[in-house]
């Protein structure tokens, strides 16, 4: 048995002590399979999990997570674990499991080894990583980098049998593929795209409720108009992959500076903001009049309508901020992988498309009239509704 630990100033790892994520890199090249039964985990470990598994042809692996059926889980976690649960499942080399019947806060990762008998070929184990290290020790981030942890490494083979038997249970008897469990409350994650930003502020949930109440009947739908992934390449005006929400596709403004990925250009259908005759529909915000929108996360600023017959609709002062909203809240949710560069995207992994929509559950803005107004510096605004939500089909002009 040997002690395992963290590396954190002022506790410091000797040459003769290993790190909990090093032990658990070196077991992993000695396995053919492995079983990690744990309670939390989070996007980057689940990445790493599978990175390490194509590098080390690992030919069996099952991650069992115990805490989320009961608290629920973050969005992107969830959504990691998805695929990467598709993707083992697929290729038949395991898979990933939620445990259903409690919650489950151990931390246990075991290693085996196929060995031959006298008949046939069977999964021994050779270790185990026992102690109080979640999954997210193999790839820590800015949350638990100052989270010490330890654990030991145990190789008595009694102990692994009791291992191997306690994670059999827990997936035959204690849990289900995480692809069966449809009743798992998933978290919203917080967007961090508005923070700091000057002109964004967010409310309280009482304000908001306030608000909610206040809503009137005067509301207009405005699909989100993206390309479908297979399309994403095809700039024939028609598909939305220079516009829109990826109009940083577009050409840039200047030679020497891309567009920012967070650039939105919102546009609105006449069949949403005109009657049939033309005229405006009733109660649609008028032509560079700002109002105030609280969004269905709690963030508050300011809007207008612009441009030839009020059909396009931004934040007002910086025309990132819609973007940083909605591209935001993708992002956090483990969706899109925000761009630094869009001029070096080529093949446009950045670009919103309707898969990505479809899998959030939302595909249509709500901005809904409350009779609600603010009055700030002398001025008087409008309050309106935003919401993110699932909507009908693109109407198209």
């Amino acid at each position: 048995m040997e002690l395992l630990y963290s590396n954190i100033l002022p506790l410091r790892t000797t040459a003769q002590q290993r790190t909990i994520a090093d032990c658990f890199g070196e077991q992993l090249t000695k396995a053919d399979r492995v079983d990690i039964a744990v309670g939390y985990v989070s996007r980057a470990s689940l990445e790493e999990i599978d990175r390490l598994a194509d590098e080390l042809h690992i030919a069996h692996i099952v991650l069992t997570i115990g805490m989320y059926y009961v608290e629920g889980m973050p969005e992107s976690a969830y959504r990691a674990a998805m695929h990467l649960n598709e993707k083992w499942m697929c290729s038949g080399v395991g898979e990933v499991r939620i445990v259903k019947s409690f919650k489950y806060h151990g931390k246990v990762y075991l290693f085996s080894k196929e060995r031959a008998d006298a008949e046939n070929y069977k999964m021994i184990p050779i270790s185990a990583i026992i102690g109080s290290a979640n999954f997210s020790v193999i790839k820590p981030e800015a949350a638990n980098l100052r989270q010490y942890e330890t654990a030991v490494l145990v190789e008595e083979s009694q102990v692994l049998q009791d291992t191997k038997e306690l994670i059999q249970n827990l997936n035959t008897r204690c849990s289900d593929n995480i692809a069966n469990v449809t009743d798992m409350q998933l978290v919203r994650e917080l967007n961090v795209s508005l923070t700091g930003v000057d002109t964004v502020s967010q409310i309280p949930q009482a304000d908001q409720r306030y608000y909610e109440s206040h809503a009137t009947a005067v509301r207009f739908p405005l699909p989100v108009k993206v390309p479908a992934y297979d399309e994403r390449m095809m700039d024939d005006n028609k598909h939305y992959t220079k516009s829109n929400l990826n109009v940083c596709y577009a050409a840039p403004r200047s030679a020497r500076k891309p567009r920012d990925w967070y650039e939105t250009q919102f546009t609105v259908s006449a069949a949403v903001r005109c009657e049939p005759d033309g005229t405006p529909k009733y109660g649609y915000p008028q032509k560079n009049v700002p109002f105030v929108v609280i969004t269905d996360d709690g963030y508050t600023f300011k809007c207008h309508t612009t441009s030839q017959n009020n059909k396009q609709f931004s934040a007002v002062g910086d025309e990132l901020i819609l973007g940083r909203w909605l591209k935001g809240r993708l992002a956090a949710a483990g969706l899109v992988t925000p761009v630094n560069n869009t001029s070096s995207d080529h093949d446009r992994q950045g670009m919103i498309t309707k898969e990505m929509l479809d899998e959030y559950g939302c595909n249509s803005l709500l901005l809904t009239k409350t009779d609600c107004q603010i009055h700030e510096d002398g001025s008087t605004f409008d309050v309106w509704l935003l919401s993110f939500k699932e909507g009908l089909e693109d109407e198209r002009e």
